[in-house]
């Protein structure tokens, strides 16, 4: 009889059903910490990215790495790619994009490139965040294009402990 595969570890964390009366920074995040969610279910890194223009979703997704095994999947960059496609085209001027987790050099890049209007994080990363924490670039001297930042304190403290149960969890199994 075949091994059966190892299931995740069960999400102890609830979904968030925010009103669709009220559009605002919260509403949003709330998407992308559902996604989060479903990121963990599937036994991927807890972090959701959602696109807003004029107050719709234009993108949403979460972390797919390991499932695709592909170092590029990550949520920000699956959600551009499903707004640029909505859209129909890849300049996404009007665009907010709201991530549980600081974006790392990667998606930071993609974002300025795609020309999006505002980023909006809820937990600042030290060590890979490239939009403040391990450094800033939106602050190179020669970009042609800056983003607006709204930096933590939006669903903050359920997306830090979103992932840190989560990374818990992974070391405790090592």
């Amino acid at each position: 009889m075949p091994a059966s595969p190892e299931l995740p570890p069960p999400c102890p964390f609830e979904k968030r059903f925010p009103s669709q009366l009220v559009r605002d920074d919260a509403f949003f995040m709330s998407l992308a910490y559902n996604q989060a969610i479903e990121a963990w279910r599937e036994d991927e890194v807890p972090i959701g990215a959602v696109i807003e223009i004029g107050g719709e979703v234009f993108g949403s997704a979460h972390n797919t790495v390991e499932g695709a095994k592909d170092p590029t999947a990550h949520a920000e960059l699956l959600a551009l790619t499903q707004a640029a496609a909505k859209l129909g085209d890849w300049r996404l001027s009007g665009a907010t994009v709201y991530v549980t987790k600081e974006p790392c050099p990667m998606c930071s890049g993609a974002m300025l490139m795609a020309r999006i209007k505002r980023v909006c994080y809820a937990v600042p990363d030290p060590k890979m965040g490239c939009l403040g924490g391990a450094t800033n670039l939106n602050e190179l001297p020669r970009v042609n294009h800056h983003v607006e930042l709204t930096v933590g304190g939006v669903l903050e403290t359920e997306c830090r402990a979103l992932l840190q149960a989560f990374f818990k969890l992974k070391r405790a199994a090592e």
